[in-house]
């Protein structure tokens, strides 16, 4: 036998004897403490962030994330939240493929960042994960909890936005033109982030009035399933519901008459490149954010004819469920938008 210096345990001969084994034996590997604040910051902000908090696991308010962090890494100590800011004159296009585009962008750069950081820890000899921003995610679980961590809960609790009335956090700085993403470790950080004192929400109901199926409330309220079926038309459900309509159909000419050309190619698209959002509007129009309220406050008019105008004129189809309240809002409110009656979210 020989002994393991480094843990003092013995070892069998012949693996004390193999090379990698003495490799290991010969480093003095320093045992990782808590990670520096500032060390930190400059990793995830060199990696392509544009900012970042880490909060402790066991914060109260994270208490639903505990089980599924500890799942996902055993032993998990802190969340580190990270933000990276979209082009918001892209987000606010008419052109939804350019809005899809800065969408699916800066998922990728997000995910790069996070990926980056996390190898980084593991280099300084913490144990990390980086958890997708986005697509891929738990399907297994569907249409359960599908994310292994809510990146919004983590962000409000580090201090890095607030939920705004349209269910995205929004940024003091940024704005909501932000995506976010979390990275898990298995260490404390010498210091935390702290939740806003205020909500950088404006509550100017420019959401409200640009969501084209009424998901939104004037008091606040959300109906998430109306979101759903619209703006992810071609995400889970609504594939399932197209699927559903091929097999449905009798012929070809039956399925056509059913589904449009447009329709066909849009999903081809979302199938063949990623999938594609149908409105999002309500990120498109808030004018909250120090880098975005300037126009707003300078002529709320004028902005409102900028940002606002083009995405109510559109004409584009408007997906909801039969005889649901989507359905009359949209057809009352948006009468020059084809309304159309599809499965939603099960």
């Amino acid at each position: 036998m020989s002994v393991d210096s480094s843990r003092g345990r013995a070892l069998p001969v012949k693996l004390a004897a193999h090379p990698s084994v003495r490799a290991v034996q010969a480093r003095r590997v320093a045992k990782p403490g808590v990670i520096d604040t500032a060390w930190l910051r400059e990793l995830c902000l060199n990696a392509g962030a544009d900012d970042v908090a880490a909060v402790p696991l066991d914060r109260p308010g994270l208490e639903g994330e505990v089980p599924h962090a500890q799942n996902a890494l055993p032993g998990a100590r802190s969340l580190i939240s990270l933000v990276v800011r979209m082009n918001r004159d892209n987000v606010r296009s008419p052109a939804r493929s350019v809005a899809n585009q800065e969408f699916h962008r800066t998922g990728e750069i997000i995910n790069e960042a996070a990926r980056t950081i996390t190898t980084a820890l593991q280099d300084a000899g913490h144990r990390a994960i980086n958890p997708s921003a986005t697509f891929p995610m738990e399907m297994d679980r569907y249409p359960g909890r599908i994310w292994v961590v809510a990146h919004k809960t983590v962000a409000v609790e580090a201090g890095l936005g607030a939920m705004g009335i349209h269910r995205n956090v929004i940024h003091p700085k940024f704005g909501n033109f932000i995506l976010l993403a979390t990275v898990l470790v298995d260490a404390e950080v010498s210091e935390y982030g702290e939740p806003l004192d205020y909500n950088p929400c404006l509550e100017c109901k420019l959401c409200v009035a640009a969501c084209p199926v009424g998901a939104i409330g004037k008091d606040g309220a959300f109906d998430w399933k109306v979101c759903s079926t619209h703006n992810y038309r071609e995400f889970m459900s609504g594939f399932t519901d197209w699927v559903e309509t091929v097999a449905d159909s009798k012929d070809g000419a039956e399925f056509r008459s059913r589904v449009t050309d447009s329709e066909n190619a849009s999903m081809w698209q979302s199938l063949s490149f990623k999938a594609n959002y149908k409105a999002a509007y309500c990120l498109a129009v808030c004018p909250a954010g120090e880098d975005n309220l300037e126009p707003y406050l300078e002529d709320r008019k004028a902005f409102m004819d900028l940002v606002l105008r083009p995405l109510r004129d559109k004409v584009e189809t408007l997906y909801v469920t039969p005889g649901s309240p989507a359905k009359e809002y949209a057809e009352k409110r948006f009468p020059h938008k084809p309304v159309k009656e599809v499965g939603g979210p099960r």
